[in-house]
């Protein structure tokens, strides 16, 4: 290999070679036919003078006095150069060029000594080192690797971490805002919704007057229309017998309008879409046409998925006609009009079952970016509770663990692997340790910069923090908690104890066993099966992790299988 770096890698040698060069450089220019000439016509490829002065010089090729691999010399000049300088008109070189010529040498001795001195760190002065042309490259750790950190530094780190969360879930339980301040920053929605709702209907149902506007198609403009196209056929639906479920009195025309008598509020893989749908099915709870509007979270703030931006804000109008299938089932009832079913009529509830709702406030960083909160200053159950007070509340969980894996392989992204879920939760848990050393616990779960940049959500499943907030403005028996794995193990049993946490009747026998032979809704798809469980050293850290949260959720719940032991 004949390379520059093995050429020169002597500086003894390159110095003889330099030294040669300018001798015979000083000696040609001393012959008779070119004495004394300011224009010396010699070749400066050589010279450090020849470097190209325009634009294009990063394009040609750089030659330097100490470039010698173009240079052709021959082998034995060392020996040749002493007959050639005796044959010099040495009498005709003029002191000038002489002390020019010691000068000259001086420098390239200290350039090449310099060059010495530094060759294993820097390389040739004037030359770019090798290392430096060279791109860095980073050594690759594979995720196996990481897999494999040693169990018991794993250990020791997560004993710390979950002492400071037990510690730090011992915490006074939040200040709930004045209801002056919670109307205040919501007016239109607290105009619409009055404060009390009609006696002997079991829904929470009101009228509005729309005498002044019954010229106007009352669905014109629903945004939920623009988002689904199953809502728009059923607002076409409604707007063919729009008139004839009006209610009139005293020359007045009143539609009537409806609240959900109950929500599902969470959480995301627990479940939630499979009893929604189940719960359908009861004679009673019906007529609902969309399962998650996630307006109070979020629609209703302009954000249908916060890395879009604002884009346009859902009124509370668009929000009730949601409901308007069991508004009209209902005044059918009133107006005597339902066909000898009166009383059932009245009693026929609805619901819906956004899974943000009882996690995500994300929203009030967004509208208030420029203020420093710890955490957000209303939540939503603060709303909900205010407009309807006596809401039944639903709530689907599921051991964090396994919710977390279910989470991450249902969003579509490329690579999904076990080893990837490893090192994305290694990352979550090493951000909400970091969260962790300069803020409370609460409002570490509640952060939306925190939760932006963990890979997994694995704030979702801290569930007793989300849960104790709900306590705070809702009663313990306003709030039924259900495990998916009770839910999965005996479904008849579970969706009795929702039936009667709703107060409706009993079912036929028909419709239970409809209820039992209903496939599962939202389950993993086959790719995602196909990757298989999560590694044991990725279940054993997020055990860990959860344990303390799993504690403080069945001290409150009295309910020791929200401890997930035996998951």
């Amino acid at each position: 290999m004949d390379t520059f770096s093995e050429r020169s890698s002597n500086p003894c040698c390159l110095l003889r070679k330099i030294f040669t060069l300018t001798l015979v450089s000083l000696a040609t220019m001393s012959l008779p036919d070119c004495k004394y000439r300011s224009n010396i016509q010699t070749d400066n490829t050589h010279s450090l003078h020849s470097l190209p002065m325009d634009g294009s010089y990063e394009k040609r090729s750089i030659m330097t006095l100490f470039d010698f691999k173009n240079l052709n010399l021959p082998e034995n000049l060392e020996v040749k150069w002493v007959h050639l300088f005796s044959q010099t008109n040495l009498r005709g070189i003029s002191r000038v060029r002489v002390v020019s010529f010691l000068l000259c040498l001086t420098l390239t001795f200290l350039i090449v000594v310099s060059y010495s001195l530094t060759w294993d760190r820097k390389g040739l002065l004037l030359t770019p080192s090798p290392y430096q042309l060279r791109p860095v490259v980073s050594p690759t750790i594979t995720t196996t690797t990481t897999a494999d950190v040693s169990s018991e530094k794993n250990l020791l780190d997560m004993k710390l971490l979950v002492k400071t969360i037990s510690s730090k879930l011992e915490y006074p339980p939040r200040k709930v805002p004045d209801e002056e301040d919670v109307i205040r920053t919501d007016p239109n929605l607290f105009s619409v919704i009055p404060h009390q709702f009609l006696p002997g209907i079991k829904s929470p149902c009101w009228y509005q007057d729309v005498s002044s506007r019954l010229s106007t198609d009352p669905y014109r403009g629903n945004l939920f229309t623009l988002r689904s196209d199953n809502f728009k056929n059923v607002c076409d639906y409604l707007r063919t017998n729009f008139h004839q479920h009006l209610y009139h009195r005293d020359g007045k025309q009143y539609r009537l309008r409806c609240l959900p008598y109950f929500y599902i509020i969470g959480q995301p893989k627990c479940g939630t879409t499979d009893l929604f749908h189940r719960l359908l099915l009861h004679p009673e709870v019906k007529f609902n046409t969309m399962k998650e509007p996630h307006w109070w979270t979020r629609k209703r703030f302009g954000y249908i998925r916060f890395k879009d931006g604002f884009q346009k804000s859902f009124p509370v109008e668009d929000y009730l006609d949601l409901f308007d299938l069991a508004a009209h089932k209902i005044q059918e009832g009133i107006s005597g009009n339902s066909s000898g079913h009166h009383r059932g009529t009245l009693q026929v509830i609805t619901g819906e079952a956004s899974a943000s709702t009882m996690w995500d406030n994300q929203a009030w960083s967004y509208l208030h970016d420029d203020k420093e909160e710890t955490d957000p200053p209303f939540l939503t159950q603060d709303f909900i509770h205010k407009v309807q007070p006596d809401a039944k509340i639903i709530i689907m969980l599921r051991d964090p663990v396994e919710r977390l894996y279910s989470d991450y392989l249902y969003f579509k992204m490329a690579n999904k692997s076990a080893e990837d879920f490893h090192q994305k939760v290694i990352e979550s848990v090493q951000l909400f340790k970091s969260c962790l050393s300069a803020r409370s616990l609460r409002s570490c779960v509640y952060n939306t910069s925190l939760s932006n940049s963990m890979p997994v959500r694995l704030n979702l499943g801290m569930y007793i923090v989300f849960l104790l907030d709900w306590l705070t403005v809702f009663q313990r028996d306003q709030i039924l908690a259900l495990r998916l794995e009770d839910y999965a193990a005996n479904l008849t049993v579970t969706i009795q104890r929702v039936f009667d946490f709703l107060s409706v009747g009993p079912v036929s026998k028909q419709v239970e066993a409809a209820l039992t032979k209903r496939p599962m809704s939202n389950t993993r798809r086959v790719a995602d099966r196909s990757l298989g469980p999560m590694l044991p050293a990725t279940r054993d850290l997020l055990r860990e992790f959860h344990q303390p949260f799993n504690r403080k959720l069945a001290s409150v719940l009295n309910n020791k299988a929200f401890l997930w032991r035996n998951a």
